[in-house]
């Protein structure tokens, strides 16, 4: 499993309108499902916006960050976007109560 934190540095936004841009863009990622993308969590704070996306691998989550989507974030938000990769090998997870550990076979 691959973590990517995506780091717009943008002026702190109001979060009804935080919310209102997620609504409208949740859709799109919705449709991202066949393509390895697992999970996103929308930030917005102090420091500006972005995201946490869960992908199932590497592969998938760099055909997505392409230069084509750099473009656009930049035609979006006036901002160069900051993307961090992390392998995520081990996950807590306190509502099932368990504890995952990526088998040596996906490392």
């Amino acid at each position: 499993m691959i973590i990517v934190i995506v780091q717009l540095p943008i002026p702190p936004r109001a979060p009804q309108d935080a919310l209102a841009s997620a609504k409208e863009t949740a859709p799109r990622f919705r449709e991202l499902s066949d393509r390895g993308l697992l999970k996103k969590y929308y930030l917005n704070g102090p420091a500006g916006g972005g995201g946490v996306y869960v992908w199932r691998s590497r592969a998938e989550a760099e055909a997505w960050y392409s230069p084509e989507w750099y473009e656009q974030v930049r035609e979006m938000f006036g901002v160069t976007p900051h993307v961090s990769f992390y392998d995520s090998l081990v996950q807590v997870d306190n509502e099932r109560g368990e504890v995952l550990v990526q088998p040596a076979s996906e490392r």
